[in-house]
């Protein structure tokens, strides 16, 4: 009797090269969870290149993809690691290769490379209604977190405020600033460094960064923005906060004022950032302040690797 060859190759580094097949498999994956989840009606596009290009870069050896014996993707795990905080996103498994363990099988591989360059935190996130997931990836190990809230403005304000771009900066001075970022997330969140999304942001043209200094020229917070559209063939109309880091919320707050203004001055329609609830007092101002709940996400970590306690505000996305 005939059957269908379930021969799995990989993993492999995923490559630039790649972003067309893995867009395919993506859409149709994530289109099908919709689809699972009675959001029948959902269609989720094809990724924008440039953000698939920044995640892969990124992620770099952590970037894992699978083939079947044709040699075509049937399952990929996007692992990131920024200093000790590691997470996986996005991951998918191909339609027709679902429920035969290879999930579990990139999932593993994702922890398993985490944990060889020594990272302290690992985690990822799902739609808190997909009973599924959640179910799925607590059997590999991981534990619910407080969720990871997507908060937007509409019309963001002009407010000028002394805050600068990284990448206005003379290269010895962008270097230096580089530092100062690296620095004041380590003391906020012990061993956290952001460094290589903040230069590849400005190396890919995605968006800048804002920072903000106090009066004696110390570092008070930067945030890592993008404006790059997520879709593919979709217009710039946001302005998404990807990494903030401030001493405390009134830093924070200062901050995301400044930001603001960056979105107000280009003319977009939208300013976004993904807050953990964990900060309850930064999010309770935000609502206060006018920004509207978009959407959800359930952060897990695995067991014996959580996030660490953080001495200020830490807000980093564990999506692309």
């Amino acid at each position: 009797m005939w059957r269908p060859d379930r021969s799995v190759v990989g993993p492999e580094r995923a490559r630039v090269r790649d972003i067309e097949p893995l867009n395919r498999v993506f859409s149709d994956a994530f289109t099908d969870r919709y689809r699972k989840d009675g959001l029948t009606a959902v269609r989720v596009p094809f990724l924008n290149p440039a953000i698939w290009q920044f995640a892969i870069t990124d992620a770099g050896e952590g970037a894992m993809l699978w083939r079947d014996a044709r040699g075509e993707i049937i399952a990929f795990n996007i692992v990131h690691r920024s200093g000790g905080e590691g997470w996986m996103g996005p991951l998918a498994v191909r339609i027709d290769r679902q429920g035969s363990g290879l999930g579990r099988q990139i999932v593993l591989a994702g922890i398993a490379w985490l944990e060889s360059q020594g990272a302290t935190t690992i985690g990822l996130e799902t739609m808190p209604r997909t009973i599924d997931n959640i179910g799925f990836y607590s059997a590999l190990g991981f534990v619910p977190s407080p969720l990871t809230i997507t908060l937007q403005r509409d019309a963001p304000r002009r407010a000028p405020l002394p805050a600068e771009r990284l990448s206005a900066l003379a290269p010895a001075e962008l270097r230096h600033a580089v530092n100062q970022c690296r620095t004041l997330s380590d003391r906020v969140s012990p061993g956290v460094d952001f460094s290589r999304e903040l230069e590849l942001t400005l190396e890919l043209h995605l968006g800048d960064v804002t920072m903000l200094h106090a009066a004696d020229g110390a570092l008070r917070g930067f945030a890592l923005w993008h404006t790059a559209p997520l879709a593919k063939g979709r217009s710039v109309e946001e302005l998404r906060v990807l990494k903030l880091v401030a001493p405390d919320t009134a830093a924070a707050l200062a901050l995301i004022a400044a930001v603001e203004h960056e979105a107000a001055v280009q003319g977009l329609a939208h300013l976004s950032l993904r807050c953990q609830t964990r900060y309850g007092e930064l999010y309770a101002a935000l609502i206060a302040d006018g920004f509207r709940v978009q959407w959800t996400d359930l952060r897990l970590t695995l067991v014996g690797k959580p996030e660490h306690e953080s001495r200020g505000i830490l807000l980093s996305n564990w999506e692309i």
